[in-house]
């Protein structure tokens, strides 16, 4: 494991009480996180339930999804979040591994989600990653994700941050929605729908984009 990639995953071991507590629940007050999360569900749906949430944290999304109609896991980098996910939310499955080289088979999944978790690719991680996703869902099947809007400049943590309080730093990247389709295309995933919040709501505004696996493993 390369020190960027243990820095990540041992910062969100020091993190999951502290998103066990607060994230508990958040998807209640957002409603366009949950119409994301809907139609994701809904058109997958038609291709399988078999869905992985990848950098699935606390495994917070996990019981929505199910309740939609999906048999979901969970991946995540960090064991502590893992552990944490098993205990907040337990009677799904969890594994720790890396974005880049995920326990499922070729095709295997009719989708994936992947909330906030691919912020953390640096630009020589991000054709693996996003190949790798490619390589587990099946032609047809859906990825949605969650994303914060930015120019791709690397940021670390501001003093007096949160994150900097519990002693702890690592590297996040915002893209643009224009190099986030561009990524997806290349790896095979064609633009279905995609918004974002108000500039004024959130800093950075969040990116939300559903892509639909080709069949011809190209868009």
């Amino acid at each position: 494991m390369d020190a960027r990639t243990e820095e990540l995953r041992n910062a969100h071991d020091v993190l999951s009480e502290w998103y066990a507590e607060n994230l508990s629940g958040a998807l209640d007050s957002m409603p366009v996180e949950r119409a994301m999360l809907d139609l994701f569900a809904e058109l997958t749906l038609a291709v399988g339930a078999e869905v992985a949430d990848v950098g699935c944290g606390t495994g917070r999304l996990l019981p929505y999804l199910a309740g939609r109609g999906l048999s979901p896991r969970g991946v995540d980098l960090s064991p502590r979040m893992v552990e944490v996910a098993r205990r907040e939310n337990p009677g799904f499955a969890y594994e720790v591994a890396d974005l880049r080289a995920l326990p499922f088979e070729d095709a295997s999944l009719a989708g994936v989600v992947c909330w906030f978790s691919l912020i953390y690719l640096a630009p020589d991680a991000r054709v693996p990653a996003f190949a790798e996703l490619a390589r587990v869902v099946r032609p047809g099947g859906y990825l949605v994700t969650a994303f914060k809007h930015g120019d791709g400049t690397v940021h670390r943590n501001a003093p007096g941050s949160r994150v900097e309080r519990f002693g702890i730093d690592f590297d996040r990247y915002w893209l643009s929605a224009r190099e986030m389709q561009e990524r997806f295309a290349a790896a095979g995933f064609a633009l279905i729908f995609q918004g974002s919040t108000p500039p004024e709501e959130s800093y950075p505004p969040y990116g939300y984009m559903l892509v639909r696996r080709t069949d011809s493993g190209r868009s």
